[in-house]
């Protein structure tokens, strides 16, 4: 509704971009598309807001940063002050604003293409603000990159979208390939990890999305494959170092391991992987204005089952598959249905975090529109 309210004080509006699940809002619109305006939307108060040089075509931030992509430049912001830390300047022209920000404040990396031509893509560190290496991800240019949620891994596709394959970070290793398919060329428009990174989703033009499973070849340590299987792999990922690229390649190459069918094709779509009151769900968000939840069967695969059709345009209703209806809702939050227990010791780096940060109050500056000191968060709200 705060969106709405938002929309009719702002005519078209094009991006919207929240922080989890705290009260900072980022909106830009076409009648002002060099400007974003930071809201603190609970209070419906403007925090601040920046002109660029060019139009804004894409923001990503996390807790510790906040990115705004314009066709030949990024403009990095410390995100509890808003202060313009950096400007990465001549980047290859970068006309859909293709870039991507690792959730995980701890490694705030940022990838966007490197190359004009080919599927390079420049891996920066947003924290310590340097460049890290360059990735030569495909041949034909990039049409879609994500990061998964420890910022770890990073995953791409060109504009054949034919291959997916997925680095780790920050060494750019190819760790993973997979076949989406080879009778036509797609348009990739999201690819999507799972939060505990075992799946990554793929959504197109198309009317199918796919989800491959990334097995645990590549979290082994090298010296001590955990399984039978693991052994194997290492011997066929060392054994491709000396074939032909071919038959590396297709030694590589895995189908998907589960498919979600759309009952359409044409539209663009943007796809996620989330928990659900504990059970593991395919989301799926089409331009025509709905919302399509689906079940993943975390071991066997195979088609989804569509649940749920969300209309996000109209009255808000929806429509439901009885027989496979999602159990009444359960009286907890959304970042309990998705936390994950962690091993890693708490973050060092300075930003928003569960244990401090927004959490404790976090003061955005005073801004001539807003009546006083901004606190991002309260108890609660409690970002993922």
């Amino acid at each position: 509704s705060w969106v709405q309210d938002c929309a009719d004080d702002i005519p078209d509006v094009y991006i919207v971009e929240r922080l989890f699940s705290s009260s900072l809002v980022v909106v830009v619109s076409h009648a002002k598309p060099r400007q974003m305006n930071v809201y603190h939307f609970k209070k419906g108060t403007e925090i601040c807001n920046y002109s660029y040089s060019g139009n804004i075509l894409s923001i990503r931030l996390n807790r510790q940063r906040l990115l705004v992509c314009l066709e030949e430049s990024i403009y990095i912001h410390n995100i509890k002050d808003m202060k313009l830390l950096k400007t990465i300047l001549d980047i290859p022209a970068n006309p859909t604003g293709l870039c991507a920000l690792s959730i995980n404040h701890s490694n705030s990396y940022v990838a966007y293409p490197g190359s004009l031509t080919t599927g390079e893509i420049a891996l920066y560190d947003g924290h310590s603000l340097k460049a890290v290496c360059t990735i030569a991800a495909h041949e034909g240019t990039l049409a879609a990159i994500a990061f998964n949620s420890s910022g770890s891994r990073l995953a791409s596709a060109s504009e054949k979208g034919t291959v997916i394959r997925v680095f780790s970070v920050p060494d750019g290793q190819k760790l993973y390939e997979f076949r989406r398919g080879v009778k036509r060329y797609v348009t990739i428009s999201s690819l999507a990890f799972s939060m505990d990174s075992q799946f990554l989703c793929a959504s197109s033009n198309t009317e199918t999305v796919h989800i491959f499973r990334l097995e645990h070849l590549a979290n082994s340590r090298p010296e001590e494959p955990s399984t039978w299987t693991g052994y194997v792999g290492k011997m066929f990922l060392a054994a491709s170092n000396y074939l032909p690229t071919q038959v590396s390649d297709m030694m590589n190459q895995d189908r998907a391991f589960a498919t979600g069918r759309l009952g359409f094709s044409g539209h663009r779509n943007i796809c996620t992987l989330a928990t659900i009151q504990k059970l593991p769900r395919l989301l799926v968000a089409s331009s025509s204005g709905h919302l399509y939840v689906y079940n993943l069967d975390p071991q066997d695969g195979g088609d989804c089952v569509l649940i749920k059709t969300h209309s996000l345009l109209g009255s808000g209703t929806s429509e439901e598959n009885k027989e496979n209806d999602l159990r009444p809702p359960l009286p907890q939050s959304y970042a309990a249905t998705v936390a994950r227990p962690s091993a890693s010791a708490a973050s060092t780096v300075p930003g928003y975090s569960e244990d401090g940060g927004a959490l404790r109050g976090e003061v955005i500056p005073e801004h001539e529109f807003a009546t006083g000191p901004v606190c991002l968060d309260d108890e609660n709200e409690f970002p993922p």
